[in-house]
Parts: C-alpha cells; sequence; structure tokens
C-alpha cells in the first residue's frame, strides 16, 4: 500500500512539473524574430551518367563533412559546430523522382560518422549501419535509387554512439523526391511557396557556444528552438496559400504546433507525412512534430493581410519545459500576391494509397525500456549484443503486425529503416502509470509514416510490409540519447567521450536476407551486408570528375543493385 502511495506520488508529480516551467540553462535570447528565416541552398550534381542498359541518369554530388562557426546570439560569441559542406542545415537535394543518385560524403571533421538517407528504401550497405564508420579523413559513396513515391526525407549522421554528438553540431539536412507529374495534377504551393522548415533544439553555453551533451543520458530537450538554424527567424510571406515541409532534426524535444493570430488558433491542412502524399487533405489547429517526423502542410495566408502570425509551440509529453520556449517563429503577411499559380482550394482526393490488409502473418511486440542502471534496450536486447540484436527475419515480401510499447517518464519515436508504416492504433502502455493518448490523431490516420511515435506511457500498433529488397537493417527509437545511450564500460570507440561510456544503444536490427552469420544461407548479391568491404569507407586524396563519370558511376550501374521492386 505504501509503495502503491509512492508510485502514485511519482507520477502526480511528473504531470504537474510537465506543465511547470524551469529556468533556461541557455542565456535569453534578446532577439526575437528580428532575423529572417534563412532559405536553404540547393545542392546541384557535379557530373551524370546514364545507364546504357537502363536508361536511368545518375546524378553525382559531393558533400564535405566541415568544422565552422557559426553565431547564434549577436551579442556573444560564435558556437562550434560540425555541417554538411560547413552549413547548418545542410543543403536541400531536390531529386526528381526515379532519377538515381550517388552521393559521396567526405569527413574533414574530427569524429567518426556514419550517414543515414531517411525516409526510404535503399541497399542495406548505403543505408548508414550505425558501425559502417567514415573516419576522418576518408569517404564513402552512397547510391539512392530515388524510386518511392515523392515524399520529403532528410540525411543525417548514424553513427554507433556519436548519433546524438554530429547530429546535434548540424549534421542534418532535407533530401526531397518530387514527382512533377504528380505536383501538376494537385496544383500544390511550389517553388517560392513550397519552403522546408527545419526545426532544432539547444542548449547554449553562457558564452554562445552549444552544450556539450557528452554525458547526457535520458534525453536533450533544449530550451532555444531554431528554424533553419536561425533561433526564432521571421518569414515575410504572401496573402496566399503556402506549403511548409517541416522537420523536427532535434536530439529529443517533441513539438507541439500551434499557429495564433493573436490568441486565435488557425487551421492549416496537412497533406503529406513521413511517406509522401495522404490521400487526402486533413484539417487541424495543431500538430504533434517529433523527433524525425516529417509533415507537410498548407497554410492559407489569405484574409491575413499586414498581420504578424505567429508559429508557437506547447510542451507535450514527458519533455522539459522551460521559460521562453513557446514560440518557433513569425508570419509576416504582405498585401500583394505576385503569383496566383498553384493557389487553388486544395483538391478532396490527393493520391490514391494502396493500404496494407490487416491479416498479417506474424504479430509481435517490442518493448522500448530502460531499467535503472541499464542501458536503453528493445525486449530486453541491447545494439552491442551482436548475436542476439537482430530481432526479427521477416521473409521479403511479407506483412507483419507489430505493438510498439513505451514506458512512462519518455517518449519514443520508433523508426524502422527502409520499411513504410500504416499507423492502426494508440493505446495506453501500462494502465498502472500515466494515461497516455488512447487515439491517434486525425492527420495520422491513413498516412504512410516511418516513424512512430510513442507519447509518454503510449503503445502504438502498426503494418509493416518488407519490401522491396533484402538486407539487415536498423530498428531503434530516434531520441538520440536512448539511440547512443550505453553504461556498459568498452574500449571500441574512443572517439566518443573521455568517459569511454561504450556502444550499447536502443536499437535493434530486423534480417531480411540470407545472412550465414545470423544462422542462414549463402548471400544472394552480396548488397544485403551492411558491412560490405567493397562499400566501406577509403581514404581520401581528391575527387576527379572525369574518373567519376568514367569508372565510378559505370560500376555502380553495373550492379544492378535496383531492378525494378514491382
Amino acid at each position: 500500500m505504501i509503495l502503491s502511495a509512492v508510485f502514485t506520488a511519482i507520477f502526480l508529480w511528473k504531470q504537474i512539473t510537465a506543465q511547470s516551467q524551469l529556468p533556461r540553462r541557455s542565456p535569453s535570447y534578446n532577439h526575437p524574430f528580428r532575423y529572417p528565416l534563412p532559405i536553404l541552398p540547393t545542392k546541384t550534381p557535379l557530373t551524370t551518367y546514364t545507364n546504357p542498359k537502363t536508361g536511368i541518369p545518375i546524378d553525382f554530388y559531393e558533400i564535405k563533412i566541415t568544422p565552422f562557426k557559426k553565431n547564434f546570439f549577436p551579442e556573444l560569441k560564435d558556437a562550434n559546430l560540425v555541417g554538411y559542406d560547413g552549413l547548418f542545415p545542410g543543403p536541400v537535394f531536390e531529386i526528381e523522382r526515379g532519377r538515381e543518385t550517388v552521393v559521396r560524403f567526405v569527413n574533414n571533421g574530427f569524429r567518426p560518422t556514419a550517414v543515414h538517407l531517411h525516409g526510404s528504401y535503399t541497399r542495406a550497405t548505403w543505408d548508414g549501419w550505425p558501425e559502417d564508420l567514415i573516419k576522418p579523413g576518408e569517404y564513402k559513396d552512397f547510391y539512392y535509387p530515388n524510386k518511392a513515391t515523392a515524399r520529403t526525407l532528410w540525411y543525417h549522421d548514424h553513427a554507433d554512439t556519436l548519433t546524438t554528438l554530429n547530429t546535434y553540431a548540424g549534421q542534418v539536412g532535407f533530401y526531397i523526391i518530387k514527382d512533377f507529374g504528380v505536383e501538376k495534377t494537385l496544383g500544390l504551393p511550389q517553388g517560392k511557396y513550397d519552403i522546408p522548415l527545419l526545426l532544432d533544439a539547444h542548449f547554449f553555453t553562457a558564452a554562445g557556444n552549444i552544450s556539450d551533451e557528452s554525458k547526457e543520458r535520458t534525453s536533450t530537450y533544449g530550451d532555444t528552438f531554431s528554424v533553419n538554424g536561425q533561433i526564432l527567424p521571421y518569414l515575410v510571406v504572401e496573402p496566399r496559400k503556402y506549403r511548409f515541409r517541416l522537420l523536427d532534426a532535434s536530439a529529443s524535444r517533441t513539438f507541439n504546433l500551434t499557429i495564433l493570430d493573436g490568441k486565435r488558433v488557425l487551421p492549416f491542412w496537412v497533406v503529406g507525412s513521413d511517406g509522401g502524399f495522404r490521400e487526402t487533405p486533413a484539417e487541424t489547429r495543431s500538430l504533434v512534430l517529433s523527433m524525425a517526423e516529417r509533415w507537410e502542410i498548407i497554410v492559407d495566408f489569405a484574409g491575413f493581410a499586414r498581420k504578424n502570425l505567429t508559429l508557437a509551440h506547447q510542451t507535450v509529453f514527458a519533455d522539459t519545459n522551460y521559460i521562453e520556449s513557446d514560440k518557433v517563429m513569425q508570419f509576416r503577411v504582405g498585401k500583394t500576391v505576385t503569383d496566383r499559380r498553384n493557389n487553388s482550394p486544395l483538391p478532396r482526393k490527393l493520391v490514391d494509397i494502396r493500404f496494407l490488409s490487416n491479416t498479417p502473418k506474424v504479430e509481435r511486440t517490442f518493448n522500448f525500456v530502460r531499467n535503472i542502471g541499464q542501458p536503453w534496450t528493445i525486449n530486453g536486447k541491447p545494439f552491442s549484443d551482436p548475436m542476439n540484436r537482430v530481432l526479427a527475419n521477416p521473409p521479403l515480401g511479407t506483412i507483419e503486425k507489430y505493438l510498439l510499447r513505451g514506458t512512462g517518464g519518455w517518449s519514443h519515436p520508433v523508426h524502422l529503416h527502409m520499411v513504410d508504416l500504416q499507423l492502426l492504433s494508440r493505446e495506453v502502455g501500462n494502465p498502472n502509470q500515466k494515461l497516455g493518448r488512447k487515439h491517434l490523431e486525425n492527420y495520422e490516420q491513413g498516412a504512410i509514416k516511418d516513424i512512430a511515435v510513442l507519447g509518454d506511457n503510449e503503445a502504438v500498433q502498426v503494418l509493416a510490409k518488407f519490401v522491396p529488397y533484402e538486407g539487415v537493417y536498423a530498428f531503434h527509437c530516434h531520441n538520440t540519447i536512448h539511440e547512443d545511450f550505453s553504461m556498459v564500460e568498452s574500449p571500441r570507440n574512443p572517439f566518443h567521450s573521455k568517459t569511454n561510456w561504450g556502444v550499447s544503444q536502443k536499437m535493434a536490427a530486423f534480417n531480411i536476407t540470407e545472412l550465414k552469420n545470423f544462422g542462414y544461407g549463402n548471400l544472394t548479391d552480396g548488397l544485403e551486408d551492411p558491412m560490405d568491404e567493397r562499400f566501406r569507407a577509403k581514404k581520401y586524396s581528391s575527387t576527379d570528375i572525369r574518373q567519376i563519370r568514367t569508372e565510378v558511376l559505370p560500376y555502380f550501374a553495373s550492379l544492378n543493385a535496383y531492378p525494378d521492386p514491382s
């Protein structure tokens, strides 16, 4: 009875403190809405090769991971960052659906990295396996098919035990697959009216640098929000429709967004998710955007000429609520529309989606937990245990149903690499703890996802179909602290920190393949192994574009890595 009362008190205290505001760790930001939103640069290819057998063009890009300085607080010193091409966020890839790409990542930084293209299928060897490291002074070429339906993806660091440090320092960026035929049919805002917005959250030191999160073991929520690398920016918009591609690139912060005209909450429409367009637009007045999630929204500024609107945030789940953390950015609405194209009423139907049949051959439960003094695990298994970290072996082409269950005290955005998910339901994770949501949000219903958000003490049921290629793929919580965390002493990764905490992650793997190391037979075409030696990082000296055009790209084309998935 006493023990029960203690637990009740703990959960009541957490409910109260979740709504209480705590003092900032960072200096106060005294320039809200004073600086404009940065419009992110678009990356251009260095050369192109056309596959003589398929006729598919392969574009070659190069990204250099580079340390640089960036000022966040005008009255303070610069922050030390490490970003793609020396930018935070990195440049935007805008890729026409069906054009293949080879992206060379050169590590000019001081920590190892791995690069994951998040949001579409690829072969395992180019998926950014956490142990497939690119050390300082090395490079790796990643070969992507870009055959998935049009969608907003992102690329980010995925290195074993270093994901938080590297992404927090700036290794994040947009990668967008566009289907121009579909865009023309729908008539949604395009060009300068289609704007990617990367939301992030940091702590800053008194001198203006980003905080050192190397010893954090639960969550890094951040008390200072930025959009496209600018704290509390403003954007001048015309009184017409805009399309915003929202991404939460933070370590642990879930954003709960509303658009305010003074105190009036305005409606907007969700038209896309992690996996591309919804079937129909979903009207809402708030949007939960968790770590690694992408949502595409339409905001109509008509009727608000000469007004300033605020994109606001309210703390949710178990996130810490800090003073001065209730705003994200400002929209300054002008009085003139300069282009009325793609500004018509939204279509009632966007695209046809072939939803999965709820008749899976296998049903599984995955528990995302951490016991006191232990690392984050999935079903009790840490990533550091190589013979037990493969939690499932689904045959290629099968549909499986999963119950993903979190526990009270944290939220868990669960990500399964390569596979599109269909959310079925949400329920309370543990009825003896603080209650979570018991429903899917209206914009989640019917959306294709690669992130399933488990709020504080929530469980979500999903369907997953394992197509189109074999391989070993990661499965993890996208709170990067949980992804990295371990308290097992190990010398395997000396770059992590002086404390050398080890390598266990709240991560597991699914094996859709014939890898003999996991109890299977021989390899089929060699591309199922995420650690294939042929494609590991190599020492970098320079990039010879002629060699790229005459040797490198023809070699990738010869692999026949991406046969028609149909």
